[in-house]
């Protein structure tokens, strides 16, 4: 990636109907090292469908989607997961496997993408666990936690590592009112080392308190991504 590029960019990007159920519209998305940009979309699995567009997960007809300056469709399944094990993410519905304990659950994309040691990743997990208001890693099945702990631990598995772009579903509904406060300043601490933030919302609410650090604000519809005016 060369010194003024663009971390995340999407030229004229169309993605197939037939993958995503999306309308053939061209998305057009610039986003620098350690901007915030805020997309404001009330379906969330049409956000989650955009947020695998800018991961590199769902194929194009035309344009191109590119992340640290590579084009994700020129890219071999290793470079592929090296690329994402860059990338922190915060699903709305989960993506928890009720086979193993939510530990496991946090730390694999780090134990999988990342040459971090087992000892690393874990003491980093925990450090985030305590910020977030868990007693630790929580070890019982996803499936047992409460809402609000799931969204504890999602967070803790977003920002793990070092990511250089945060994708983050919104989760607002779920994140008790105390993690709030450090849910922004780890996303503040995260900038400040160049770490890009695609935040998607789905009502003002979510980012009202942050609404003076978001660089650039946006709408996803069916009829693509439009620019929309900080207020």
């Amino acid at each position: 990636m060369t010194a003024n590029a663009p971390l995340l960019e999407l030229r004229n990007a169309v993605p197939s109907f037939e993958e995503s159920g999306l309308m053939p519209a061209p998305y057009n998305l610039r986003m620098m090292p350690g901007e915030c940009v805020v997309i404001d979309c009330r379906d969330s699995a049409r956000a989650a469908i955009f947020a695998d567009i800018c991961s590199g997960m769902v194929a194009l007809t035309q344009g191109s989607v590119s992340f640290m300056g590579l084009d994700w469709s020129t890219l071999r399944d290793r470079q592929l997961n090296a690329l994402r094990g860059r990338i922190g993410r915060i699903s709305r519905h989960g993506s928890w496997l009720n086979l193993f304990g939510t530990h496991l659950n946090i730390m694999l994309p780090q134990l999988y993408h990342t040459t971090d040691t087992f000892e690393d990743v874990v003491e980093h997990a925990t450090q985030l666990g305590y910020a977030f208001g868990l007693p630790g890693l929580p070890i019982t099945a996803p499936d047992r936690l409460s809402a609000a702990d799931l969204a504890r631990a999602a967070c803790v598995r977003a920002f793990l590592g070092r990511p250089e772009l945060l994708v983050l579903e919104d989760i607002s509904d779920t994140l008790p009112e105390e993690s709030v406060l450090p849910f922004f300043e780890t996303i503040t601490a995260a900038r400040d080392r160049g770490c890009g933030v695609l935040w998607f919302v789905r009502s003002t609410a979510a980012w009202r308190e942050y609404r003076k650090a978001v660089n650039l604000h946006m709408r996803l519809l069916d009829e693509g991504l439009f620019p929309m005016r900080v207020v």
